[in-house]
C-alpha cells in the first residue's frame, strides 16, 4: 500500500460504468449547476445595482450568494470533468485544495446564516434597535468574522488532514474530496483521533451556533404570532420559515457525514448526504430567498426589463 508520501493523485468515485449513465450524470450536474450560478447571480446583481436593497438583510444575502456560487464551483466542475472524461484522477495539490475551499465556504456559509437569524430577530423583536445594533459597521464586522471564522476552520481541517500518513489506497469514495473519506485512508491511529477530535470540536460549535438560531426563531415566532395584521404576519414567516428550514437541512446533513459511524458508512449514502449539505443548498437558496421575497423578486424584474430596453 502507498504511504502519504508516494501518493500522487487521489481517485474520485465513479458514477457510473456505462457511458451513456456518466453523460446522463454530466448533464444533471451540468442542470444544477447552471441555474444555481443564474439564480446566485441573479440575487447577486439585483442587490448590488438595486439602492433600495442596500439593507443589511441583503448584504448579508449577497455574501449567502458569493458563498454558494463558490461552494458548488468547488465541487461540481471537477465531478462534471471526470463524468465527460470518464476518469476518476484528482491530484493530491487539487484534492487538498478541494478540502480547503469546500471546508472554508461551508463553514463560512453557516457562520452567515447564524449571522443571518441574528439580523431577523434584532428587526423584529427590537426594531426600534435596529439601526443601533445592526448598522453598516456591525453588517462588515459579522460578515468579516463569518469569512473568517470558515478560514480558520479550513486551515485547521485541512493542515490536520494532509498531515496524516496514508496507507489504505488513494480511492476516495466521495465525489468531492471530503475529510471523512480522507482519514480513512489514514494508518496513524493519534493523529487519526486528532483529526477527530477536532471535528467534534467543530460539531459543537455547530451545535451551539444552531441552538443560537432555533432560540432566536423561537423569539421571532413569539413575537410575529402577535402581530394583528395578517399580511405582517406572512411576511415576518415567509422570510424565517425557508430560513430556518434551510438551516436544519445543512446543519444535520454536514454533522452526519462528519461524524456517522463508519458501521453505517456505504458509498451511495455517503454521496446522498454529502450532496444535500454541499449541493442542495447553493441551488435552491435562491429560490427560497427569492420567490418569498417580493422586494428581491421586482428588482429582478427591473433589472431583466432594463436588460431588455438596452439590447432593443
Amino acid at each position: 500500500m502507498p504511504n502519504s508520501s508516494s501518493v500522487s493523485e487521489f481517485l474520485l468515485l465513479a458514477f457510473a460504468d456505462t457511458r451513456e449513465l456518466q453523460l446522463l450524470h454530466f448533464g444533471l450536474f451540468l442542470g444544477i449547476y447552471l441555474a444555481a450560478l443564474l439564480g446566485n447571480g441573479l440575487i447577486l446583481t439585483a442587490v448590488a445595482c438595486d439602492h433600495r436593497l442596500h439593507t443589511p438583510m441583503y448584504f448579508f444575502l449577497l455574501n449567502l450568494a458569493l458563498l454558494d456560487m463558490g461552494c458548488i464551483s468547488t465541487t461540481l466542475p471537477k465531478a462534471m470533468a471526470n463524468a465527460l472524461w470518464d476518469t476518476r484522477a484528482i491530484s493530491y495539490l487539487g484534492c487538498a485544495a478541494q478540502l480547503f475551499f469546500v471546508a472554508f465556504l461551508v463553514g463560512a456559509e453557516y457562520s452567515l446564516l447564524t449571522v443571518m437569524s441574528y439580523d431577523r430577530y434584532v428587526a423584529i423583536c427590537k426594531p426600534l434597535h435596529y439601526g443601533s445594533l445592526v448598522g453598516s459597521r456591525a453588517c462588515a464586522q459579522m460578515a468579516a468574522a463569518a469569512w473568517g471564522s470558515g478560514f480558520l476552520n479550513a486551515v485547521l481541517h485541512t493542515a490536520t488532514t494532509f498531515s496524516l500518513p496514508l496507507c489504505q489506497g488513494n480511492a476516495v469514495d466521495q465525489f468531492f474530496c471530503e475529510i471523512p473519506q480522507i482519514l480513512k485512508l489514514s494508518c496513524s491511529g493519534s493523529d487519526y483521533l486528532k483529526e477527530v477530535r477536532l471535528l467534534v470540536v467543530s460539531a459543537c460549535l455547530a451545535f451551539g451556533c444552531f441552538v443560537f438560531i432555533v432560540v432566536s426563531y423561537v423569539l421571532i415566532f413569539r413575537v410575529v404570532l402577535k402581530i394583528p395584521s395578517e399580511q405582517g404576519r406572512h411576511k415576518a414567516f415567509s422570510t424565517c420559515l425557508p430560513h430556518l428550514a434551510v438551516v436544519s437541512l445543512f446543519v444535520f446533513t454536514a454533522v452526519f457525514a462528519h461524524l456517522k459511524p463508519p458501521s453505517i458508512s456505504s458509498p451511495s449514502l455517503d454521496f446522498v448526504v454529502s450532496f444535500l449539505y454541499s449541493v442542495v443548498p447553493p441551488a435552491v437558496n435562491p429560490l427560497i430567498y427569492s420567490m418569498r421575497n417580493q422586494e428581491l423578486k421586482d428588482a429582478v424584474r427591473k433589472l431583466y426589463g432594463y436588460m431588455l430596453l438596452r439590447n432593443q
